[in-house]
This record gives structure tokens, C-alpha cells and sequence, in this order.
């Protein structure tokens, strides 16, 4: 064999010996966990995949980004990688990262509307979360907010479901607005088609707004049934609800934290001492269960109840023996 041919055996087992070493390194490379010297990474709208695997180089994740391009393209991703905030956890490969890039499986945060609050609490609990953009809701009138949705004008008290609600970062406000609203008309309109035959109650809207006035009335289970069927008896028979919540809701700010008699006697719709039936809108966020108990009332006799002051209710049937529980949980206790 002369020199010519030495030499190209001698390149060949050269390049054989360095496709070897790049082969195993790649091998090592999808088999080895990445390092995590950061918990996150924020793709943008648009990003390349070289600057995606430029990024994590950057940040200390790869470091052999064109291992990570190799990998992309072999599998056919080197288009799929999703926008938006990525958690970077311990024990990932590359072959796991690049899936959750390209699944989108994006790190989600979660803002909870409470039941009871108003829908000013609940709006102004959206404007304070961090990860959620767009114009404050909570100083903007009902309309406006509505207006924006592209849905019809009409109260927005009551009408965002409170539950946990879960979005990525930089999620439009109005977008949980929508969320919560249509997940309120879900489960209304589910508890009403299966309703209790005989109510005292014509539409969704007025069991929305009993609702709201039993969520306010009581956090007990074993109540809200009953509480619901006082209401409902009081309604049949032309009596006024007389109901505290009510009368702190129309009070707004002047609520001192008080019910005072001039209060009780203060002419608005809310004051459910002084108007006939039920005040014209919800007065809180009420929760499936209140609704729930809004549709299947008790069927016992009792008209009145009152707080014991430990979390619950005694429930009566005549003004005397009312007034004589007012007297045991009430005034005997402030004398």
C-alpha cells in the first residue's frame, strides 16, 4: 500500500473515530439531564429555534445548543415551539424539555374569586394579580366592562361564578371576566332545569339574587335549604324579607360596620325592611350550593330565624317565639 492510500485510511479512521465521539456525546447529551441553574424560560411570539436554543445556552441549560436543534429536527419540531413561560425543573432531559416546548405546557397561575365577596372585590382581586395585563376592571362601570366582552348591558353583580380560575402569564383580565361570567350561566342555567316544581320564583335572575342573599345569610350547609324556604314562604305570603344583608349591601360605604334603625328605615331598593319582594340584582358572588338551595327550598312552616352568634341560626314559626329567640341570642347578650 503506498503513502496516498495510508493517508486516506488513515482520514477515514480519523473521521470514523470522530463520528464515533460525536455519536456517544449525543447519545450522553439526550440521556443526561440538563442543568437547572433557572427555574423558568419566557419564549416569545415568533422565536426561532436557534434562538430558543441560544436562550437556554444563555441562561446555563445546554451546552451544546446544536445537540438541542439536532434533536428538534430530527423529530420534525424545529417549527412547534410554543410561546409563553416554561418551568425548568430538575431531572429534565432534552428530549423531555423540547416535549414540554412544543406541547405548550406552559407554567399557569390561578386567581380565586370568593364566594360572598361583590363583584368589585372580585374584579379588584383580577387587577391586583401580577400575571394578568390589560386595563384595570374594577373602577370601570359595569357597562364598560360589559361593552368590552361584547355582551348585552345588564348588572354584573353576581354574575361571575367564584372559583379557582387557572391562566398563563400575561393573560388578558377580561379573558377571566368571560371565563367567570360563562361559568356562571352554565351552572344557573344546570340548577335551574332541575328546579323544584313549586317555587316562588319566576326566572334565573330572581334565583340568582336569592341565591346571593343566602350565600350572605349563612356559611352552613344545613342552613341554606332552610333559609331558603323562609324566604320563599315570606314570598308567598307578601311578607318583606327583612334580611341584614341586604340592607349593608344598599348601605355601600356608609356601612360602618352597624346596623343602626335609621339604617333600617333608609329608603333604597335594597333595604329589604322598607321594599316588597327582592332587591333588583344579586348582592354578592353566590356559589353553586347557595344556588343550589335557592331552587329546592325546605318544606317546613318556619318565617324568621335569627343568628345564635356560634355560626348558626335558630329557625320559628310565629313573631312570638321569634321575638323570644331575638331576646335570648340578641339583647339579653348585649345587656
Amino acid at each position: 500500500m503506498n503513502r496516498r492510500w495510508l493517508k486516506i485510511a488513515a482520514a477515514v479512521l480519523a473521521l470514523n473515530l470522530l463520528i464515533s465521539i460525536v455519536i456517544n456525546d449525543y447519545r450522553q447529551f439526550l440521556a443526561t439531564p440538563l442543568p437547572t441553574p433557572v427555574s423558568r424560560i419566557d419564549i416569545e411570539r415568533g422565536q426561532s429555534l436557534h434562538a430558543v436554543a441560544a436562550q437556554l445556552t444563555a441562561l446555563g441549560v445546554l451546552k451544546h445548543p446544536y445537540y438541542f436543534m439536532l434533536l428538534a429536527y430530527w423529530q420534525g419540531d424545529q417549527t412547534r415551539i410554543k410561546a409563553g413561560e416554561f418551568a425548568l425543573t430538575p431531572e429534565l432531559t432534552p428530549a423531555h424539555l423540547l416535549t414540554r416546548l412544543t406541547g405548550g405546557q406552559v407554567i399557569e397561575y390561578t386567581v380565586t374569586l370568593i364566594e360572598g365577596r361583590t363583584v368589585r372585590q372580585a374584579l379588584a382581586a383580577i387587577d391586583a394579580h401580577p400575571q394578568l395585563r390589560g386595563a384595570p376592571l374594577a373602577p370601570q362601570s359595569d357597562a364598560e366592562v360589559l361593552r368590552q366582552l361584547g355582551r348585552a348591558e345588564m348588572p354584573l353583580e353576581g354574575r361571575l361564578f367564584p372559583d379557582t380560575y387557572r391562566f398563563p402569564a400575561q393573560t388578558e383580565r377580561l379573558a377571566v371576566v368571560r371565563r367567570a361570567l360563562a361559568r356562571m350561566e352554565q351552572i344557573l342555567a344546570a340548577e335551574w332545569a332541575q328546579r323544584h316544581p313549586e317555587l316562588a320564583l319566576t326566572t334565573p335572575d330572581e334565583a340568582l339574587i336569592l341565591a346571593s342573599i343566602i350565600e350572605k345569610e349563612t356559611g352552613k350547609a344545613s342552613e341554606r335549604a332552610r333559609i331558603s324556604g323562609v324566604f320563599q314562604r315570606r314570598l308567598r305570603l307578601g311578607m318583606r324579607l327583612q334580611t341584614d344583608p341586604t340592607v349593608i349591601y344598599g348601605l355601600g360605604e356608609r356601612y360602618d360596620g352597624n346596623i343602626s334603625r335609621a339604617d333600617l328605615r333608609d329608603v333604597n331598593p335594597y333595604n329589604t325592611y322598607v321594599i316588597n319582594g327582592l332587591p333588583p340584582t344579586p348582592i354578592a358572588l353566590p356559589g353553586r350550593a347557595a344556588i343550589h338551595a335557592a331552587l329546592h327550598p325546605s318544606a317546613d312552616d318556619s318565617l324568621y330565624f335569627v343568628a345564635t352568634g356560634a355560626g348558626g341560626h335558630v329557625f320559628s314559626r310565629t313573631l312570638d317565639e321569634h321575638n323570644q329567640a331575638v331576646r335570648r341570642y340578641i339583647l339579653d347578650k348585649k345587656q
